[in-house]
């Protein structure tokens, strides 16, 4: 038997389509005189109508959605974000649509356009920044048309768009970290970067870097290497810190997942990661619960900074963008034993 439409419901109730849409789906605009509302009502009962929730809120200006935009949902630190963004969605009876952009700036802008042409009611955006100026302009503007339409947006990253942002404090946890690492013993670093231009990345990098100069330590130029943001990416960076044959005693990975891929690097070539080279990194994903040994690193609140960030959207406006900090914790583990 094929389903009831609306077009069913305006043909019984003898009124028009948009009437029947505003007298079931409400309107932002137009009303609809009480007696022809109980006809629509009464046409739709007897029919068994069921209507559509999605329509019904778009009618009304918005949907009932709340896009999430990833860098890859495959790394952890996204995965862990999205299950604080989903559980806060779902406490306010919002649904998540997710979109991974593969690390690729012009899918991010398709997808907030995507999303911008379903009505979604928020974006909530997670992901370093880089320093071009031009995707930067485009991706602002893409933004800004966006919340011209009504939606509301929360970056988790760098403040750099005018919207409310969680900023993590990569400078101070790497900072810290650098301190840790120094009075535990160690003196010879060495770095696996990130690529040039990744925000994110280079908060960390300088952040270590004062924070060793705080101990009058510093890093060799030929110490610190720039490969992906990605284990695969820590895993080459490593691969060619060994083979330079520098005499390093700890390599700081700038993120959790390149410290895996420099662990594996590490074992391949017969180094064992904690007696024979010290490996840190940051965020402390939730998969370093099973990695041998176990990971220094810092720890970062993912599934908090997911939620934050999705009230910021769900909150009432503000007159000038939220910024709120994220405090990291330094985590020394089995990778970064004792030295002194």
């Amino acid at each position: 038997m094929p389903s009831v439409t609306l077009s069913d419901v305006a043909r019984e109730a003898g009124v028009s389509l948009a009437t029947a849409s505003r007298a079931i789906n409400g309107s932002a605009n137009r009303t609809v005189r009480p007696e022809l509302r109980d006809r629509v009502l009464a046409a739709a009962a007897a029919l068994h109508y069921s209507p559509d929730a999605n329509a019904q809120a778009m009618a009304r200006g918005r949907t009932t959605t709340i896009g999430l935009i990833v860098h890859d949902i495959a790394d952890p630190y996204f995965s862990s974000i999205a299950s604080g963004v989903t559980a806060a969605a779902e406490q306010a009876g919002l649904m998540v649509t997710l979109a991974s952009t593969g690390h690729d700036p012009e899918r991010e802008i398709a997808f907030i356009e995507v999303l911008q042409s379903q009505r979604a009611r928020a974006i909530v955006m997670a992901g370093g920044r880089t320093d071009d100026e031009a995707v930067n302009d485009r991706l602002r503007a893409a933004l800004a048309a966006y919340r011209a339409g009504g939606g509301a947006v929360a970056m988790i990253g760098q403040p750099l768009f005018d919207v409310d942002t969680v900023v993590i404090e990569n400078a101070a946890g790497a900072a810290d970290l650098a301190g840790a690492l120094h009075g535990a013993g160690y003196r010879r670093f060495a770095a696996l970067a990130g690529p040039a231009g990744h925000l994110t990345a280079r908060d960390r990098m300088d952040g270590f870097t004062a924070g060793l100069a705080a101990h009058d330590a510093a890093l060799a130029r030929d110490h610190v290497v720039r490969s992906a943001f990605t284990r695969d990416g820590g895993y080459e960076g490593m691969r060619q810190l060994l083979e330079s044959g520098a005499a390093v005693d700890v390599v700081f990975a700038v993120n959790d997942v390149m410290a895996v891929g420099a662990m594996a690097a590490a074992r391949d070539a017969g180094v064992a990661v904690g007696t024979g080279i010290g490996i840190a990194g940051f965020d402390d994903i939730v998969t370093l619960r099973d990695l041998t040994p176990s990971l220094t690193t810092v720890r970062v609140p993912l599934l908090e900074v997911g939620t934050a960030a999705t009230e910021l959207t769900l909150a009432e406006p503000a007159p000038e963008p939220r910024v709120q900090q994220v405090a990291s914790t330094v985590v020394l583990r089995d990778s970064t034993p004792p030295r002194n």
